[in-house]
C-alpha cells in the first residue's frame, strides 16, 4: 500500500458525498471512491433514456416473501458522483419527534448525554446542512399544483410549500431525474464535493469499484486499516487510512461490509423502504407535468402512523418512458389500446407521489463471492403497512376526483428513499454500527449512508442522512480515539 489518507470514503452521496467533503475542507486528507463516473451540468440535459442508462443504478427490485401482497418495490438509486442528490428533487424535510422516538426504540440510540436521541441533537447538523446548501421554500407555484390544490382543499387537507436545497437558477425545466442542468439542485457533487476538489483538497477517483474493506487484527482487535478497488482500467489498488467510512447506499453498504470479512448478522436487516406510488389524474386543461420545477408543495396531515401513515407530494416530475411502462388501474399494468390513449393525452396528466410509512421488514441478502456479488433485495410489508398503502392511495385518487380529474391511474411500488440495512444504535444486539458511525465489530470502520438510520422516515430522507454524515465528519475530525493522528501506526 503505496498511498495512504486519514479517511478513506466509499461513496459519493447525500452521506459519503458530505463526509468527505467535510473533513477536505478542514484539513484532513481524504480520498473518496466512486463508482460511477464524473458528471457535471455540462452534461445533464433532458434525455430520460440516456440519463437513466448512465446516472442511474439499473432498476432493482425488492421482491416480496410470504403473501405477494402489492407486488415488488423497484428501487432507484443513483450511481454517479452525488449518488442520489444528483437525480433527486432536492426536498429538504426535518425528521420529527415521532420519527426520532422510533429510533431510540428500535436500536436503543441514546446520545453522549446517555438520554434518548432525539430533535435537539440533530438540530444543529441540520441548521449547518441548511446553511450550506441555502435551503429555501419553493412557494412559487405551476398551475398543476394549483389543479390538485383544489382537491386538497376540498377535502379539508392543507396543502404546503416544501423547503427545498435549490436556487433560483431553476428554470422549471423538469430534468431534475436526469441531473440539474442549470446548477441550481444542490446535490453533494456541485457543492460539498466540487469545491473541495477544485481547491486540490479532495481527491477523487469516479469509475472505481471497491472490492473490499481491509480488515486486520493486530493484537488490540480487529480493525479496518485501508480498501482495496479496482479503477477504470481494470488495475487493482490497496489503499492505507486511519478511518474507512462506506457510504455506497442502503442496497450496497451490505454487500460490501459482508465481502470484506464482517459476518454481523444485522447486516443487510431492517430494510426500509419508504415505498411510495405516484397516483395520475387527467384534466381537460394541459398540466404539462414533464415542465415543472423540483416537488414544491405537500400534504403531511397524515403523516404519523396514528393520522394515517403518508405523505402526499405535488406534483411529481412526469418523464415520457417512466410514464408510459408504470401505468395501472383496477385490472393491472395497462396495455393496448387503452394505454395508447392515455399515453396521447399525456400533456394532460399530472401525478402525486404518496409516501408510506413502514416498518423495516425488508432485507439486502448480501453475496459473500466477490467474483458474483449478486445481492437479492426483500420486501414483507405486514397489515398495518398494507393498510397504510392502501389508504395513501385512496386518498391520493380522492385528491383528483375532487379536483375533477377526468380519469385517474396509478403505478406500483417504487422508492428512493431505501433506509436502515445497518441500524446505528447503543445496543449492540439490535445494531451495526453505535452512535457514530463506528461498526461494533471492526475498529475504524464507519458506515456514513441512509443504512444507519434505525427506522424509516416519514419524511424524505436526504437532508437527515446529510446531517448525520455532518455529524460524522465531526466526529472524526475531533479524532478522539487517535485514528488519525496515529495513521502512522495504524498502517505499519
Amino acid at each position: 500500500m503505496n498511498e495512504r489518507f486519514d479517511v478513506v470514503v466509499v461513496g459519493s452521496g447525500a452521506g459519503g458525498g458530505v463526509v468527505a467533503g467535510e473533513l477536505a475542507q478542514r484539513g484532513r486528507s481524504v480520498l473518496l471512491l466512486e463508482l460511477g463516473p464524473y458528471r457535471t451540468a455540462v452534461d445533464f440535459a433532458r434525455w430520460e433514456a440516456k440519463a437513466t442508462h448512465e446516472l442511474w443504478w439499473p432498476i432493482r427490485f425488492a421482491m416480496p416473501v410470504g403473501e405477494w401482497g402489492p407486488g415488488a418495490v423497484a428501487l432507484v438509486a443513483g450511481r454517479c458522483v452525488g449518488g442520489s442528490t444528483t437525480i433527486n428533487t432536492k426536498v429538504a424535510m426535518r425528521a420529527d419527534a415521532a420519527d426520532l422516538e422510533k429510533w431510540h426504540a428500535a436500536s436503543g440510540l441514546v446520545n453522549e448525554h446517555g438520554e434518548p436521541f432525539g430533535v435537539a441533537d440533530m438540530a444543529p447538523f441540520y441548521e449547518r446542512v441548511e446553511r450550506y446548501l441555502g435551503v429555501r421554500t419553493r412557494d412559487d407555484w405551476s398551475d398543476s399544483v394549483r389543479t390538485v390544490e383544489r382537491g386538497f382543499n376540498a377535502l379539508d387537507a392543507r396543502l404546503d410549500a416544501v423547503e427545498s436545497y435549490t436556487d433560483e437558477n431553476c428554470m422549471r425545466l423538469g430534468s431534475c431525474l436526469q441531473g440539474c442542468p442549470t446548477n441550481a439542485g444542490k446535490s453533494t457533487q456541485n457543492t460539498y464535493i466540487q469545491e473541495a476538489w477544485v481547491r486540490g483538497s479532495l481527491d477523487v477517483r469516479p469509475d472505481s469499484r471497491v472490492e473490499r474493506v481491509l480488515i486486520e487484527d493486530r493484537g488490540d482487535g480487529v480493525e479496518a486499516t485501508g480498501v482495496e478497488y479496482v479503477d477504470e482500467a481494470g488495475r487493482r489498488h490497496s489503499v492505507a487510512a486511519g478511518a474507512v467510512v462506506v457510504a455506497a447506499g442502503t442496497l450496497n453498504t451490505p454487500g460490501l461490509l459482508v465481502r470484506s470479512g464482517l459476518d454481523d448478522p444485522l447486516i443487510g436487516r431492517n430494510v426500509g423502504f419508504h415505498p411510495a406510488r405516484l397516483v395520475f389524474g387527467r384534466y381537460d386543461e394541459p398540466q404539462d407535468a414533464h415542465v415543472v420545477y423540483p416537488i414544491t408543495s405537500h400534504c403531511a396531515d397524515f403523516r404519523h402512523d396514528v393520522d394515517g401513515g403518508f405523505v402526499v407530494e405535488a406534483v411529481t416530475m412526469q418523464d415520457p418512458i417512466s410514464f408510459a411502462i408504470n401505468l395501472q388501474d383496477e385490472q393491472g399494468p395497462m396495455w393496448g389500446k387503452a394505454l395508447v390513449e392515455a399515453l396521447r393525452r399525456f400533456r394532460h396528466w399530472t401525478g402525486l407521489l404518496v409516501m408510506v410509512n413502514d416498518d423495516n421488514n425488508g432485507a439486502v441478502v448480501a453475496d459473500p463471492d466477490p467474483g458474483a456479488a449478486a445481492d437479492a433485495f426483500t420486501c414483507d410489508f405486514q397489515p398495518p403497512e398494507l393498510a397504510r398503502l392502501d389508504r395513501a392511495l385512496t386518498f391520493g385518487r380522492a385528491v383528483h376526483d375532487a379536483a375533477g380529474a377526468r380519469e385517474i391511474l396509478w403505478t406500483g411500488l417504487l422508492t428512493t428513499h431505501m433506509q436502515g440495512s445497518c441500524r446505528m444504535g447503543s445496543d449492540p444486539a439490535r445494531s451495526v454500527v453505535d452512535a457514530h458511525g463506528e461498526t461494533h465489530s471492526v475498529k475504524r470502520l464507519f458506515v456514513g449512508d441512509g443504512s444507519v438510520v434505525p427506522r424509516t422516515l416519514s419524511a424524505n430522507p436526504s437532508l437527515t442522512i446529510m446531517a448525520l454524515a455532518t455529524r460524522l465528519a465531526d466526529h472524526l475530525h475531533a479524532d478522539r480515539n487517535g485514528y488519525l493522528s496515529d495513521l502512522q501506526a495504524a498502517v505499519g
